[in-house]
């Protein structure tokens, strides 16, 4: 099991109201993140106040929305430009079939 360290002294936690080196590793918010950070891309290996890393996975989060969102664009384009050109070959076919059967009648 990982032990979980202290913070720093000499900072003031917001919701206990001491100092943090005496109160963050017994608080449930003391998190361990691990994974790159999003805005200077170097890697963390942290523990932390979950309250503190809000903004940090905000960012994330954020960032990864508009991936799936570019994502779900392209996949959009791609399945348009394929039913336009399927749609295109059938009636090209149908068209086909109809001048074939007219000629036929004649």
């Amino acid at each position: 099991m990982v032990k979980i360290p202290r913070a720093d002294e000499g900072s003031i936690c917001p919701l206990h109201k001491e100092d943090m080196a005496k109160v963050c590793h017994t608080c449930p918010w003391w998190t361990r993140v691990i994974g790159k950070h999003p805005q200077s891309e170097e890697l963390m290996d942290d523990w932390r106040c979950a309250v503190a890393l809000l903004p940090i996975l905000l960012i994330e989060n954020a960032q990864t929305q508009r991936q799936t969102g570019a994502a779900g664009e392209s996949f959009r384009n791609e399945m348009v430009s394929g039913v336009v050109e399927a749609v295109g070959h059938a009636a090209e076919r149908a068209g086909r079939i109809i001048d074939a059967s007219n000629d036929h009648r004649r």
